[in-house]
């Protein structure tokens, strides 16, 4: 494949998506991280199969008689595994720069640093608190696997629409090293997550859209207004209110 492949969409990009956003033994060729911003469309892909893993825990866990809230915990412990917990990384990060600081150069400066503080742990442990809650009420209404793949789905379908509308808050770092994806790919993500969701859980699938969508947009309000932009942090708060937004709209 030439360097700086601008195609639309790529071969590799869900194996670029995949190391990107996953702790799984993925390969890509050095040469196809060109496409690292083009390659944004496959979050979503990559996030169903997280969720894919994640699901088939917990269903493992209710098969052998556990409870659904030790399922939920379960999945969630897969979930976090697999992805390496960098949603959950920059939701802390992000709570604590935007709560800790009073300026811009501050809260970047906060976010920055590798020591976890209050406002970090609480995001953490509220967010932690609320995703078992709901998957457990999910659980034991019946649903498992696929719910949880259109969680994954659509909760990162909504990451190349902020990292192409806000520009850099840092001129290094993950996100600055990724690039900014087009609008073309912003929309691609979308859809592919709504695809997914619709597979997954039917008419909801929309609505969930549409609150992730708000979800982010929020995140995104606050980031241009706070740090002037995105980071790796904002995305992964991004993920992880996406994902909390959309397990209590699945609550039967």
């Amino acid at each position: 494949m030439p360097k700086n492949d601008a195609s639309l969409i790529s071969r590799h990009d869900l194996s670029i998506a995949l190391a990107l956003l996953t702790r799984l033994p993925v390969k890509v060729a050095h040469g196809n991280f060109d496409r690292t911003a083009n390659a944004a469309w496959a979050y979503p892909l990559a996030g169903a199969v997280l969720g894919a893993f994640a699901g088939l825990a917990g269903m493992a866990a209710l098969w052998i008689g556990l409870p659904p809230i030790i399922a939920a915990l379960l999945a969630l412990a897969v979930l976090i595994i697999t992805s390496g917990a960098m949603h959950e990384d920059g939701l802390a990060d992000t709570a604590d720069g935007f709560w800790g600081g009073w300026a811009p150069e501050k809260r970047l400066e906060i976010m920055k640093d590798s020591q976890i503080g209050t406002y970090g742990v609480l995001a953490l442990l509220l967010s932690l608190g609320l995703r078992t809650a709901a998957l457990s009420e999910i659980f034991a209404g019946g649903a498992v696997l696929l719910p949880v793949i259109a969680v994954a789905a659509l909760s990162r379908g909504f990451l190349p629409a902020v990292m192409a509308a806000l520009p850099h808050a840092r001129t290094h770092g993950l996100a600055h090293s990724v690039g900014r994806p087009s609008r073309q790919t912003a929309v691609l993500a979308a859809g592919v997550g709504l695809a997914i969701a619709a597979l997954s859980i039917g008419a909801l699938a929309l609505l969930a859209l549409i609150v992730v969508g708000l979800v982010a947009f929020f995140v995104g309000t606050a980031a241009h207004r706070k740090i002037g932009g995105q980071t790796g942090d904002i995305l992964g708060a991004t993920q992880q209110l996406g994902e909390i937004a959309v397990l209590l709209l699945l609550i039967p």
